[in-house]
């Protein structure tokens, strides 16, 4: 026997109010993520904001001096683009879940997004320091202190 129609309203209703205040959380938490990331060189850190613009350089141990101008470009541009990467790959693990089927309500089927589209193919690749370290942003306090949480 299946549920008077009444009481699937409800639920869906529930679950409808439930997505938008977890949707409202995300965008909450979304609008206060950064991440910092390291050019390979070690000399320079790269921090973006959540709509991923650049929101911080730093030039590290002074190792700028002993540059070329194309080296010290090549480095920002490798941390600017590592961060901003980060970013976009925790937009989108942060949005998966509003994109999922419903377990409650069948009828709500979830959506498809190309992430690849929105953000460029190298969102999808797996990256061994993505998979290897903790992918969560940056606090601002260790950016302030120069700890960039790697070991």
């Amino acid at each position: 026997m299946t549920e008077p129609l009444e009481k699937r309203l409800e639920k869906a209703m529930a679950e409808l109010q439930a997505a938008q205040e977890a949707v409202a959380r995300t965008e909450r938490e979304l609008r206060q993520a950064s991440f910092a990331v390291l050019s390979s060189d070690r000399a320079v850190r790269a921090t973006v904001g959540p709509q991923g613009e650049l929101t911080g350089i730093e030039f590290l141990d002074n190792k700028y001096r002993d540059m070329s101008p194309q080296e010290l470009a090549a480095s920002v541009l490798e941390a600017a683009s590592a961060a901003r990467l980060k970013m976009n790959r925790h937009v989108m693990k942060a949005m998966a879940p509003f994109t999922e089927p419903s377990a409650h309500v069948p009828e709500l089927k979830g959506f498809e997004l190309d992430w690849e589209r929105i953000f460029g193919p190298d969102v999808l690749r797996e990256d061994d320091e993505d998979t290897a370290r903790d992918d969560r942003a940056t606090p601002a306090w260790r950016d302030a202190l120069g700890d960039d949480g790697e070991d």
